[in-house]
């Protein structure tokens, strides 16, 4: 569900409602029962028919695995009485860790084929005392997975992202060999598999125009990322670069590329949604199980005055569907 305060949980309920998305899974919804009646009561939206305390999961755990109808699993941690929604709030980032935290464990035990998350707000969480930048580092630790790569993609433009969610000036001494070559890796396996095709990709450079033949900053194109792109291509793969991330999504070379990887995290994401925005997927490579996510943040500005829009919830939801199948 996300954070109770942002936009999670009127885009959960819409999903639930969608003919589509009953039809092609059986959505089990992590939340709060309290708080997802209030944004019903307030937007028109329709409540899951079954809700089941999270208390008896262990009890009715074959039941969830083998449902035909959406299920609500209510963890009665949170009601209205808690917070305001659109304000960051130290009991909604607990509600939305906890729901987190127990939909890893139920796909870990395989009651759940797949997770798909809405947004948590990073403030709220660290304020409840979980000291994490995001979901990608929650599911690394919780799957003792040091290999993780945050792909956002959509039929527009495919991004992954080297160093996340990081200031700017801690991403070069992030950069290696190894982790730039593991994104690329994860990222070409996963649109493989996506496209049923080869695949062919791009990868920025750092520094301006590529570092200009190391003019500019420390010479990391010459040093870690070339021989990354060279053991790439000498495993089979298809790159091209570094190129410069100024010329790089022109439209020209959006048409013969796959998906980009991308030095950090603004590098990548601000042309995905400049191009895509209401309907990209955050997609977590290298993990045991399949999780997608939306695009976007709890968007608190927006938050319980039915204006968000579900599109991304869906896309995400579709993706985990074909990537558990």
């Amino acid at each position: 569900m996300g954070d109770p305060a942002g936009v999670g949980p009127e885009l959960a309920l819409k999903a639930l409602a969608s003919p589509e998305i009953q039809a092609i899974c059986t959505p089990i919804l992590f939340g709060d029962a309290a708080v997802l009646e209030s944004v019903a009561q307030k937007l028109d939206l329709v409540m899951p028919e079954i809700c089941i305390p999270y208390s008896e999961i262990s009890r009715v755990g074959e039941q969830i695995k083998h449902a035909k109808s959406p299920i609500l699993l209510d963890f009665e941690l949170i009601d209205g009485s808690h917070f305001e929604p659109g304000m960051i709030n130290a009991a909604t980032g607990n509600a939305s860790f906890q729901y987190f935290d127990a939909a890893i464990a139920a796909a870990k035990f395989n009651v759940v084929d797949a997770i798909v998350t809405g947004p948590i707000n990073k403030e709220a969480i660290n304020l409840a005392g979980f000291r994490y930048p995001g979901h990608t580092e929650i599911l690394s630790e919780k799957f003792s997975v040091d290999d993780v790569c945050m792909m956002l993609t959509s039929d527009a433009i495919t991004c992954s992202i080297v160093t996340t969610h990081v200031g700017y000036g801690e991403v070069p001494d992030l950069l290696s060999v190894d982790n730039i070559y593991s994104t690329i890796h994860l990222s070409h396996e996963a649109l493989v598999k996506m496209r049923g095709r080869e695949v062919r990709l791009c990868c920025c450079g750092l520094n301006p125009h590529a570092g200009e033949n190391g003019l500019f900053g420390n010479d990391e194109e010459a040093s870690i990322i070339i021989p990354a792109l060279e053991k790439a291509r000498a495993n089979g793969i298809q790159i091209d670069g570094p190129l410069p991330a100024d010329t790089a999504f022109r439209s020209e070379r959006r048409k013969v590329t796959d998906g980009y990887i991308c030095m950090y995290h603004d590098q990548g994401l601000i042309p995905l949604k400049a191009l895509a925005f209401d309907d990209a997927v955050n997609v977590s490579l290298g993990l045991p199980i399949v999780r997608t996510s939306v695009d976007h943040g709890t968007a608190c500005d927006i938050a319980w005055k039915g204006t968000a829009s579900v599109s991304s919830m869906l896309e995400a939801i579709r993706l985990a569907v074909k990537l558990a199948n």
